[in-house]
C-alpha cells in the first residue's frame, strides 16, 4: 500500500515532533476592503508576521506550543505552507498598536502578543507546500499529532496561476483582495458588464464598471459597503456574492455605450423582473 506523504512526516524529518507544533491556516475575512493574509505574507512579510503576532486570550490554550506552522488561504481554497514559527514568549499586548490589516487600534492588554522567530527547518518549502486542509476550514488552528495533513503539490518555486480569461472567470467577494497580482491588473484596466449572485438568495443582480479603475474599483465598492449604493442590494443582508462577467468593452467605449450594454443584459437575464435591479 502506498504511504501518503503528509506534513507531519516533513515536520518528523527535520527532527520536530508533531504534538510540539500548531498548524494555523490564515483566511481573515473580517476585514473587507484590506489586504488578506495571502496578501500580506505575499507582499509585505513583515506585516504578515505582525499580523500573526496577536491573538485572542480565548485561542490561548489551543496556541500553546513551542512551534507554529503557518500556512494561507488561495482565493481558490488551497493552502498554502509559509513558514514554521518559533514561539519564544506569549503575554498581554502591552503597548497600544495599529492593527496591520485595517490600522485601527488594538488597545494594549486586549490580546495576547507572541513573540515570534522564523525558524530555518522547512524554509525551503515556504511558498511552495500545498496541503490538503480538510473540510473544516473553520478550525483554523489544529494539532500537528492529531489532525495528518497530506501534501497535495509541491511547485519549483513560489506562482501564482495565470488570468484565466474575462469569460471563464469567476470569484467570491471576500477574494477579491486576494487575487493574483496578474488579475488584478487585468481586471482594474478592463471596463464592462458583469453578474452578481447572492448564494442565499439565488437572486441576480447586473451591473457595470465603468470608471477609471475598472472592474476591481466597482466591486470594492461592493466589498466596503456589502450594496455599492444600490437599492435592493441595500435592502438585502450583506452576502458574499459571486462575480461573474458578462460583456467586456474596449477602450473607445463611452460611459453610455456601457450603460446601454447593462441595459440589454438586464433584459435578456430579467434581473429587473426577477432579480434585485430596480432600474
Amino acid at each position: 500500500m502506498t504511504q501518503v506523504l503528509t506534513f507531519g512526516l516533513l515536520l518528523e524529518a527535520a527532527g520536530l515532533h508533531c504534538s510540539e507544533v500548531r498548524l494555523l491556516r490564515h483566511q481573515d475575512r473580517r476585514y473587507p476592503g484590506h489586504a488578506s493574509p495571502y496578501v500580506m505574507w505575499r507582499d509585505d512579510r513583515r506585516r504578515f508576521e505582525a499580523y500573526q503576532q496577536t491573538q485572542s486570550f480565548a485561542n490561548a490554550a489551543v496556541l500553546d506550543a513551542p512551534y507554529w506552522a503557518s500556512f494561507v488561504g488561495l482565493p481558490d481554497r488551497e493552502t498554502l505552507f509559509v513558514g514554521l514559527y518559533r514561539v519564544s514568549n506569549v503575554a498581554p499586548l502591552p503597548d497600544d498598536r495599529r492593527h496591520p490589516v485595517d490600522g485601527s487600534l488594538e488597545a494594549a492588554g486586549s490580546c495576547n502578543f507572541y513573540r515570534l522567530e522564523l525558524s530555518e527547518s522547512l524554509i525551503e518549502f515556504s511558498g511552495r507546500l500545498l496541503i490538503d486542509w480538510g473540510a473544516g476550514y473553520r478550525s483554523w488552528i489544529q494539532r500537528a499529532d492529531r489532525r495528518p495533513k497530506a501534501i497535495v503539490e509541491l511547485r519549483k518555486e513560489f506562482s501564482e496561476p495565470e488570468f484565466p480569461g474575462f469569460s471563464s472567470f469567476l470569484c467570491r467577494l471576500s477574494e477579491i483582495d486576494s487575487m493574483p497580482r496578474g488579475w488584478l491588473s487585468a481586471l482594474s484596466s478592463t471596463r464592462g458588464v458583469y453578474l452578481l449572485t447572492c448564494p442565499r438568495t439565488r437572486e441576480q443582480y447586473v451591473g457595470s464598471a465603468a470608471g477609471s479603475v475598472g472592474f476591481i474599483g466597482r466591486w470594492r465598492d461592493y466589498a466596503l459597503t456589502g450594496h455599492g449604493g444600490n437599492i435592493a442590494l441595500r435592502s438585502r443582508d450583506a452576502s458574499d456574492y459571486q462575480i461573474s462577467i458578462l460583456e467586456t468593452v474596449g477602450s473607445g467605449a463611452t460611459e453610455t455605450d456601457i450603460l446601454q450594454l447593462e441595459a440589454l443584459w438586464k433584459t435578456k437575464l430579467q434581473s429587473r423582473e426577477m432579480g434585485l435591479n430596480r432600474n
